[in-house]
C-alpha cells in the first residue's frame, strides 16, 4: 500500500458543465467520494433511490437537499446528514457562484 497525500480541493476545473464525481476510497462496503456542484441540480422529476445509506457533508458552498416524504434541508458549510437507504431524495439547488464541495460516504450493508 502506498501512502499519498491528497487535497480535497485540488484539481477542480474552473468551469463544470456537469457535476464532478471523484472516488477517494472504494472498499467492499464503503465508497467515499467528492462531489463538486456549480449550480447543478437533480433533473426535474428525478429522485435518487439508493440501496445503501449515504452520509453527506458540505465542505464548501451551499445546497438545498429535498426529500419526497420530509422537509427540505438548506445545507451550508459544515452541515451533514445521513440519508438512509431507500429514502427518496434530490438536490434542488446548489450555489451557482461558488463551488459546492460535498464529501459523500456510501455505506453498503454487510
Amino acid at each position: 500500500m502506498s501512502l499519498e497525500l491528497q487535497n480535497i480541493f485540488a484539481d477542480i476545473p474552473a468551469q463544470l458543465p456537469e457535476e464532478l464525481f471523484s472516488s477517494l476510497c472504494v472498499r467492499e462496503s464503503v465508497h467515499i467520494e467528492r462531489i463538486v456542484s456549480q449550480g447543478h441540480t437533480t433533473p426535474p422529476g428525478q429522485w435518487y433511490d439508493q440501496a445503501w445509506d449515504e452520509w453527506v457533508l458540505v465542505l464548501q458552498g451551499s445546497a438545498t437537499l429535498s426529500y419526497q416524504t420530509a422537509a427540505a434541508m438548506q445545507m451550508t458549510i459544515g452541515d451533514h446528514v445521513l440519508i438512509p437507504a431507500r429514502t427518496l431524495h434530490r438536490v434542488d439547488w446548489t450555489d451557482p457562484d461558488v463551488n459546492t464541495v460535498w464529501l459523500a460516504v456510501h455505506i453498503r450493508s454487510a
